[in-house]
């Protein structure tokens, strides 16, 4: 049995739950297509969840390109076409190069050790200075909270997953949401996600409301790490900081559960649960333009 799931027409963190409730009745085994020839604006969060929801298969999903060209060239910039290309049994047209100026801050790239996530601070915060100051009219200082966010976002990888995912970073203009521009990380994997990780603690005791929701907040609202040496799993209470400081937002999604930092300017849910499982943890930061006269 082949089974074809729809990838909607903008693929971003909110749209990617209707791919994942498309996919979740078809067994691990049995062969999916994944049909984006409609689609024609993804997120890196959507890039990279795409890659994570390939890489969650048992076998080899098959991908059907974008029909727009724009579409199509955008993705191949980003690097979504090379990472994919191991991953997924591509069809349609892919365009041959990356060629050209786009707004990808850092294309997509794989977190596997701390070497990489090393060099991934060490490509971006030159760009990352220019976009922060000058586009984001964000003091100076933002910039080495960003560096020090962007490496924690990655460093979950490689302490946590158990398995390789990826970075992706971006700045558009948020119209539909925000009416201003944005800076955004997606970082996605496949890996044993939060709760799993947790559970690993020697001599952790679970209750009957354990599960991937409360996982999700007691490392990110209470700090709690799998590793017992003092000072571990503030990385992402240090991420806390930094959104609150500069407006922004955080949600992370894990198993069958995603749980945001929301700022005024958004309306998501705090936490939700019993989505579709996704192995894992999936992650988007977003940043905000500062407005005139919202000095920080």
């Amino acid at each position: 049995m082949t089974a074809v799931v729809n990838v909607p027409p903008s693929l971003d963190d909110r749209t990617f739950e209707q791919l994942l409730e498309q996919v979740a009745p078809v067994p691990a085994g049995e062969k999916l297509i994944v049909d984006a020839r409609h689609t024609r604006w993804a997120s890196p969060y959507g890039l990279t969840a795409l890659l994570t929801l390939a890489q969650s298969r048992a076998e080899k999903p098959g991908l059907i390109a974008p029909e727009a060209s724009e579409t199509a060239s955008y993705w191949a910039r980003a690097g979504f076409f090379e990472h994919a290309d191991p991953l997924f049994e591509i069809t349609g047209h892919v365009p041959k190069t990356r060629g050209g100026e786009s707004d990808v801050l850092l294309e997509i790239t794989p977190v596997t050790r701390s070497d990489d996530v090393h060099e991934v601070v060490g490509r971006i915060q030159q760009k990352a200075h220019a976009i922060l100051v000058k586009e984001l009219n964000l003091d100076v200082k933002a910039t080495m909270g960003f560096a020090m966010t962007l490496s924690e976002a990655c460093q979950n990888i490689v302490e946590h997953a158990g398995r390789g995912g990826w970075v992706a970073v971006q700045t558009y203009t948020w119209k539909k949401r925000l009416g201003r521009r944005v800076v955004v990380i997606a970082v996605c994997d496949a890996g044993v996600g939060f709760r799993e990780s947790l559970e690993s603690a020697h001599g952790r005791r679970l209750d009957e409301r354990w599960g991937d929701g409360r996982a999700l907040e007691e490392a990110v609202l209470r700090g709690v790490s799998r590793f017992a040496d003092p000072g571990r799993g503030q990385g992402l209470a240090g991420v806390r900081r930094y959104i609150g400081r500069w407006q922004g937002k955080l949600s992370i999604r894990s198993g069958t559960a995603r749980i945001a930092i929301v700022p005024d300017w958004d309306e998501d849910l705090p936490l939700e649960e019993k989505l579709p499982f996704l192995p894992g943890a999936q992650i988007q930061i977003t940043i905000p333009e500062r407005q005139e006269g919202k000095e920080r």
